[in-house]
């Protein structure tokens, strides 16, 4: 490693290590997991730093590790010797402040994963349907459908009584 990328990386950690973290339980649904999805992330970045030629969009880059780890961790869950269970160890922190916003989280920790990939990033992160296609390695078409789907789940889950113009798109 070079002491200019080991001091960008530092840099890069102290800027973004709250928002990934923030984005990393937002997939996860809670915080265990995502420090292990961050810290994942955060080490395959740091290994793969000092071979990308342009550093301009690494925090870009660096969402697309988080995703993709999040969504890998995901598709190894079943191998797994841990089972996850609904109720954490201890109270969530800092969870949405308002009601509504818990409960459009609760309903969102239930959904499928990439579902709530494209919608953590679509409608969280306001990211492009270009953008996000790139960040999760699928097409357009994907994203579209995926947000569709996962906008109508939403709606289900929380039913008619919640405020229907919140989840527009």
């Amino acid at each position: 490693m070079t002491p200019g990328w080991e001091a960008e990386f530092t840099r890069l950690y102290d800027r973004c290590q709250e928002s990934m973290r923030f984005t990393a339980f937002l997939l996860c649904g809670n915080w265990h997991e995502a420090e292990d999805v961050l810290q994942a992330a955060f080490l395959k970045l740091y290994l793969v730093g000092p071979k990308l030629a342009d550093h301009s969009g690494i925090e870009g880059y660096l969402q697309q590790i988080v995703v993709r780890t999040f969504l890998a961790e995901r598709r190894k869950v079943r191998w797994r010797r841990e089972k996850l269970t609904d109720a954490p160890p201890e109270s969530l922190v800092a969870a949405p402040d308002s009601e509504d916003g818990l409960i459009v989280w609760a309903a969102l920790t239930k959904m499928p994963a990439r579902q709530r990939a494209v919608l953590v990033l679509r409608y969280w992160h306001d990211l492009s349907i270009d953008d996000v296609a790139a960040a999760l390695g699928c097409s357009t078409g994907t994203v579209k459908s995926q947000s569709s789907k996962g906008l109508q789940t939403l709606r289900q889950r929380l039913g008619p009584g919640f405020g229907h113009s919140r989840l527009e798109v």
